[in-house]
This record gives C-alpha cells, structure tokens and sequence, in this order.
C-alpha cells in the first residue's frame, strides 16, 4: 500500500463512526483482557467474602453464591475470551486461505476434490460435532477448545476465498507472472493474496467472532475449559445455581454483555471496514 493510499485509508476509516465505535469497544475489552488480571484482588474460584454479595467498593462486580469475587472472574474469562477467538480464529482463516487459494487457483480435478471436501464439512453441524468431541474429553483446556473451533470453521471461508481467486486469476498481471516462470505459490502469496487483503481482514474479523460465539456456547452447556474460569463458563455457574431466581444479576449480567458487546463490535467493525475498502459504501 502506497503513501497515498494508505493516507485515503486512514481519512476514511476516521471519518467511519462504525469502525471507530467498533474498534473502541474491542479496544476497551482487550486492555481489560490484558491488564484486568492484574487489577483484580483475589484468585478467580477463591472464597473470598460472603456468598452472593452485591457490587461493592470491596468487590466492584459483587459475589458468586459461594463467596468468589465477580470481577476476577470476569477479567480472567475475558482473557480466555480473546485467546480463543485469535487462535480459533487464526487457524480457520489460515484453512480457508490455504485451501481456498489452492482450489481456486488450481482448478480442474485439485479444485473438485477441494470443493468436495469443503461441502461435506460444510453440511456437517459444527456446534453438534464440538459438543461430541468436547463430551469425550474429560480434561478440557483454551488450547485445545480453541484448536477444535479452527478446525472446523474453515469451510465458508474456504469457499469465498475460492470464488475471489476464480476472478483473479485470470487477469493480465497473473498471466505475466505465470508467463515468466514465477511457481504457483509465488503467484499466489506474491501476486493474488495482497490485492485480497482487505477480504482476508474481513474474513479474519468474521472468524474471530464465530469462534467466541461458538466457545461460549460450549461452555454454557457446560463442555468448556476444566481448567480456568471464561464468560461462558460464568453464565454456565450462574444458571445451574439459580442467579436469576435469586437476583443475583451481578454474576450473570457481566459476562453475558461482555460476550454480545465483543460479537457486535467485531461485526460493527466489520460493517465499517466494508465501506472503507469500498469505495461506493464510503461516507464522504
């Protein structure tokens, strides 16, 4: 990206109120992330206070019913949060361009294979396979919770990935590179993939948000991680022990409005970095 272009970017994504309200919001969650567990007072399942006590000076998001401080919890769940949807977001966008590229690129019987293998997992209900596999483990961590998400989210990307690369590589410049000798690959990462990152950001954003919807869906039925606390797992804790019966809404309301106001940033952003990169969305 040239000087000028990347000057164009920046007054466009400043002049987006999507994008700056979005990125803000992410901002605000990743420095609680990040810098939360160090703010926060107790251990995250430490009995710490009497049971179900509300938001305090003492204890900013009040107690569980056992006495656990609510915003160590919550800032350590956030962490999780963030470490699930870069890894799992990571892995199935890094599947989709790989497997995308290929088939697109390539064509002819690699791209039928391809295209054959992207269709069965695609039909394949993702959540129903990662409580199957999350009910057979009986130690459950980040990693490996985030590492099975990746596995399988690539698909839709891999397909769109696809139909893009059909389009580009037909054109002039693809066609000189193929001509003087330049190896598949190189045209590929060399020639095609930086006139579609601005897609490729798009679809990482959208797979960073699959991945923490899908997380705290596991850990909400309960088959998240069995070695540290997330929101999902909070929200999991506060239902099976009656919060809402109880007007314990300190223990359920946080993490539940962490988990939509993350998701809707992240898509908020993503509205917001489709009308820059276009040029017919962009508000002048």
């Amino acid at each position: 990206m040239g000087l000028k272009a990347r000057s164009e970017f920046l007054y466009f994504a400043w002049r987006n109120k999507k994008l700056r309200v979005g990125l803000a919001i992410i901002l605000f969650f990743a420095l609680m992330a990040i810098f939360g567990p160090f703010l926060a007072k107790y251990p995250p399942n430490e009995y710490v206070e009497v049971a179900a006590f509300p938001p305090s000076r003492e204890h900013w998001f009040g107690t569980t019913i056992f006495g656990q401080d609510v915003f160590s919890q919550f800032v350590h769940g956030l962490r999780a949060t963030f470490i699930v949807g870069l890894i799992g977001g990571t892995i199935g966008t890094l599947l989709g361009i790989l497997i995308g590229f290929t088939a697109g690129y390539r064509g002819g019987m690699v791209d039928e294979i391809l295209n054959m293998i992207t269709n069965i997992v695609l039909i394949i209900p993702t959540l129903a396979v990662l409580i199957i596999i999350a009910a057979y483990l009986t130690v459950r961590g980040i990693l490996t919770e985030s590492i099975f998400i990746g596995l399988t989210a690539w698909p839709w990307a891999a397909r769109a990935i696809r139909a893009q690369t059909f389009s580009l590589r037909v054109r002039e410049y693809v066609d000189m590179a193929r001509i003087s000798g330049m190896k598949s690959w190189r045209i590929i990462f060399g020639e095609i993939a930086p006139n579609m990152m601005s897609y490729l950001l798009l679809v990482y954003i959208l797979q960073f948000g699959g991945a923490v919807l899908n997380a705290a869906a596991l850990d909400f039925i309960g088959l998240g991680p069995t070695d540290t606390v997330s929101l999902g797992l909070m929200m999991n804790y506060a239902l099976l022990w009656a919060a809402l019966p109880l007007k314990i809404w300190w223990w359920f309301v946080p993490p539940g409005a962490a988990i939509m106001a993350i998701v809707g940033a992240l898509y908020v952003t993503n509205v917001g970095l489709d009308e820059v990169f276009n040029p017919k969305l962009r508000e002048l």
